[in-house]
């Protein structure tokens, strides 16, 4: 059973409520606590094998900053992508032209180690 438990900051704590089983509330210090913590309740109420995904409701500034920072980050990973396609591309343009390990390594302003790692095939 997949169930979703939201977790609201209450002081030091986290307040816990699972909306899927009727009754099922409880606490944690962490989020990283609240999956175990729910699957015991639930065990409790009768309910076994259940997949808990934790949901932190915060202020909408603090939801802003991480929806932003997730953003950026998956942005970050494209072009990562793109500059790895881009490299391995070069790579064997280079050498497919002839150039050396070394030569390739000059022009592209990496290490001869890394124009041999970039120059096998994907």
């Amino acid at each position: 059973m997949k169930v979703t438990a939201r977790a609201t900051r209450s002081g030091d704590w986290w307040s816990v409520e699972v909306p899927e089983i009727p009754g099922l509330f409880t606490q944690a210090r962490r989020l990283d606590q609240i999956p175990g913590m729910v699957r015991d309740a639930a065990q409790m109420l009768g309910h076994s094998d259940v997949d808990v995904t934790v949901v932190a409701d915060l202020p909408e500034a603090q939801m802003a900053a991480v929806q932003e920072a997730k953003r950026r980050r998956q942005e970050l990973r494209d072009v990562e992508a793109a500059a790895a396609k881009a490299n391995r591309q070069a790579v064997a343009a280079l050498r497919g032209s002839g150039l050396t390990v070394r030569d390739a390594a000059a022009v592209l302003g990496v290490s001869p180690q890394r124009i041999s790692a970039l120059d096998q095939p994907a």
